[in-house]
């Protein structure tokens, strides 16, 4: 009998998901998972995988590189062992493996998961890392940066060479060698400079001879020249060697040190891996976690089979274990039967294995101690077993080994033999399986499987449907409901003559005839009421869209209710200090009018003052009461002409001034600078402020000259310096809190804008030692936020 895992295909499932991983340890940890009978350690396999979808999902996958296993190698080297510039170049890449997860982690916030403590245990040796990046070139080559002895030795090596080809050359090219050489050409032999000499001429050129051409006709000869030059070259390589092998011994002890670290750094990244990989597939899957428990019970929702194409595959839902132990799962051929036996089993593997599966949320899955399965045609020429036999064996198998912690999965339970006969061992095996506690799914055709599920009280019928209109299955699995075969009317699709068809309806047994209509008006019973099931639900999600529109609209009506709110107290805060600014004018003038009373034009005075006063009083009175003010024109107000940019205005029912910042043209609706505030607002509630042209009294105007002055300085709240630059702005600010303290107001506002904040950092940083400043902060929503400062003044 064949392992559950190769009946369920496990093996396809592992093998996808291995291809997420980058390096072989966590492709073989991946391989060779396999399903854990411990409910503890499933949940908790199932929510590392989780928390590291989550992690990735929120921070991105972490960066892998394909590292290789070097715990043997670098043991090794812990005990003296030489290693090759492979072997370190290996180590390195691990090195910078564990750097690439440590700084990644260090940039996620602190979310708590259970890989932490995967991830506490990667602790870089940057030092180890810079030493072999800076010694290794590839694994050929050490780096002249190894040591400065190397360094110094290849500098002298390249002079060397440098100093003695240009020797070689100047002999080459003189005209008295050329007629010796047989090429003009410099060459090696034996690690030696050699030139090409004709035999011929042997014995005109002074020197060693070192080797002879295949033909005879050159021989190799080191000139005298240039004996001593080379005995320095070889001198010097032969350091080079001794320094590199000094430098790899002292490469390979550090590594070999460091043995235990590097090789937990292995593990460690490569159980990461191994995670993130399953994380990978999830998503790929568009996978969540189940509820896992070990009571027997499977819920599936809106379930796919993983090995089947996600946006093709028709979902499921499927119950088992909780009101029913067992389920016959009947329909036609083709029809999702078969794939409904292996994605209950599969994802229940897969879960055991600590995987996301493509279920809904609100799923469940049990932890069983064995999963059977008896899937497919499993006959056999070479021991001589049918199908019937085959099946019989395999059936065996599992009433040996089920007990009450035992998921079971049987198709087509009793075929290949007498129908009557099979069914009444189906239902004989089935009864033996559920008195033992085991949880069944069992696919038929037979008519006496569907009917016991109808009279047993824990067994429950389930139909894979077909669409007898298109003539081909849905795959949707139907709980509750039998299923018909539709034998004959897949066959008159396939071609089967009519006349063959109907001969074959009337040799059916009346009671299987009238079984067969009972289904067939179930189902359509069925279909009525999930459509109308449907329906409902699209009524009750448009209700539902309906009720958040309004929930929506009425936090919105709420947060404009808050900025109203906001921007009234802002507004009474102003009238406030403009009434004690105004208040200090009038007392000013009064202590001005007492100190001129004997004066002969006094009368005079006094009366313009009433005046005044009076005006002022009417126009603080308007300020304090902005809605029955706009309310005057009785929406009788009509535009004299239409507004253009620039044009000054009057909001009527916030009582605030404002201008026009861009034509209207022939909107509604027009945009209004307001202060540091820019806002769209219909034309309606507009009144155009014409600029009219003061005629003052020349006489009146030298008689109140200094005290008009002095209210009009006094009773300046805001200061506008957007656009200056700093030194100036911060001179300006000065010159304005002057005025304010000498006027008695206790607060202002710096209108200093966004910006760079270079300007409200100068301004802010000068108010810190203004002794006139009590306190100052940044405006907050509805006073300009950030462009504003407000300043409590002493």
């Amino acid at each position: 009998m064949q392992s559950f895992e190769q009946v369920l295909e496990l093996d396809k499932v592992l093998a996808l998901a291995a291809a997420y991983t980058s390096n072989e340890t966590s492709r073989q940890m991946m391989l060779s998972c396999r399903p854990s009978h411990d409910l503890a350690e499933v949940r908790q396999e199932v929510q590392k995988t989780d928390d590291a979808l989550q992690l990735a999902l929120q921070f991105g996958t972490p960066p892998f590189s394909g590292f290789k296993n070097i715990c043997s190698r670098v043991t090794r080297a812990s005990s003296g062992a030489r290693l090759s510039l492979r072997d370190l170049l290996d180590v390195a890449d691990l090195l910078r493996q564990a750097q690439a997860l440590h700084q990644w982690y260090g940039h996620c916030s602190e979310v708590g998961t259970s890989l932490d403590y995967l991830f506490s245990l990667i602790v870089p040796d940057d030092a180890l890392l810079a030493t072999l990046e800076r010694s290794i070139v590839s694994e050929e080559e050490i780096a002249d940066a190894a040591s400065s002895t190397l360094a110094e030795i290849r500098r002298k090596l390249t002079r060397s060479r440098a100093h003695l080809r240009e020797t070689l050359d100047q002999m080459v090219r003189s005209k008295s060698m050329q007629k010796y050489l047989q090429e003009s050409t410099v060459t090696l032999r034996d690690g030696r400079f050699v030139l090409p000499v004709k035999t011929e001429f042997r014995g005109q050129v002074n020197g060693l001879i070192h080797d002879t051409s295949s033909s005879g006709q050159t021989i190799f000869i080191e000139p005298m020249q240039i004996v001593e030059a080379n005995n320095d070259i070889r001198l010097l390589e032969s350091r080079e060697v001794e320094e590199i092998d000094r430098i790899m011994q002292k490469l390979c002890a550090e590594v070999g040190a460091q043995a235990p670290l590097l090789c937990r750094l292995h593990d460690v990244s490569a159980e990461l891996n191994y995670y993130f990989a399953k994380a990978n597939y999830g998503a790929a899957l568009r996978a969540s976690k189940p509820e896992i428990s070990d009571d027997g019970v499977l819920d599936l929702r809106k379930a796919r089979h993983p090995l089947l194409d996600q946006k093709k595959a028709v979902p499921i839902d499927l119950a088992l274990g909780e009101a029913h132990n067992a389920l016959i799962v009947t329909g036609p051929n083709t029809g999702g039967k078969t794939v409904a036996l292996k994605t209950a089993g599969l994802l229940t593997a897969m879960t055991m294995c600590g995987f996301l599966i493509p279920v809904a949320d609100g799923s469940r899955i049990s932890v069983f101690r064995h999963i059977l399965a008896d899937i497919g045609d499993s006959q056999s020429i070479e021991q001589n077993l049918s199908t019937f036999s085959s099946h019989t064996l395999n059936v065996v198998e599992i009433l040996e080994t089920a007990d009450d912690s035992t998921l079971i999965l049987l198709d087509e339970l009793g075929s290949g033999t007498d129908p009557v006969e099979g069914a009444a061992l189906a239902i004989a095996i089935i009864d033996h399986l559920k008195a033992l506690g085991a949880k069944l799914m069992v696919t038929t055709h037979y008519q006496e499987l569907k009917l016991y599920a109808a009279d047993t009280p824990d067994v429950i019928n389930a139909s894979c449907e077909f669409d007898t209109d298109a003539m081909k299955p849905t795959y949707r699995l139907i709980i509750g409901s039998p299923g018909k075969s539709n034998a004959f009317a897949i066959s008159g699709q396939l071609g089967v003559p009519a006349s063959i068809l109907k001969a074959a309806e009337a040799l059916i047994s009346e009671e299987n005839r009238h079984f067969e209509n009972v289904i067939s008006r179930y189902d359509e019973a069925r279909r009525a009421l999930e459509q109308e099931r449907e329906t409902a639900q699209k009524l009750r999600e448009e209700a539902e869209k309906l009720h958040a529109e309004w929930k929506e609209k009425q936090s919105a009506m709420a947060a404009e209710e808050k900025d109203v709110m906001e921007r009234a107290a802002a507004q009474a805060s102003r009238i406030v200090e403009a009434a004690k600014a105004q208040t200090n004018a009038l007392l000013d003038e009064l202590e001005q009018l007492r100190r001129d009373k004997e004066k002969a034009d006094f009368a005079e005075r006094v009366s313009a003052m009433k005046g005044d006063s009076t005006q002022r009083l009417r126009d603080m009175y308007k300020n304090a009461n902005p809605v029955i003010g706009s309310l005057d024109d009785n929406g009788d107000y009509v535009l004299p002409r239409p507004l253009r940019k620039g044009d000054r205005v009057l909001i009527a029912d916030l009582n605030q001034e404002a201008v026009i910042s861009e034509e209207p043209g022939q909107s509604d609706f027009a945009f209004v600078q307001m202060g540091i505030m820019k806002m769209k607002i219909q034309i309606s509630r507009l009144r155009l402020l014409e600029k009219k042209k003061a005629q003052p009294d020349p006489k009146k105007q030298r008689r109140k000259g200094a005290v008009s002055s002095k209210v009009e300085r006094k009773g300046s709240m805001e200061l506008d310096i957007r656009g200056h630059a700093c030194d100036e702005g911060v001179y300006e600010m000065e010159r304005f809190i002057d005025g304010a303290v000498m006027s008695g107001i206790g607060t202002v506002t710096i209108i200093h804008g966004k910006g760079t904040g270079l300007l409200r950092k100068a301004i802010q940083q000068r108010l810190k030692s203004m002794k006139q400043v009590k306190s100052y902060r940044s405006g907050v929503y509805g006073e300009g936020e950030d462009g504003v400062t407000i300043v409590t003044l002493r």
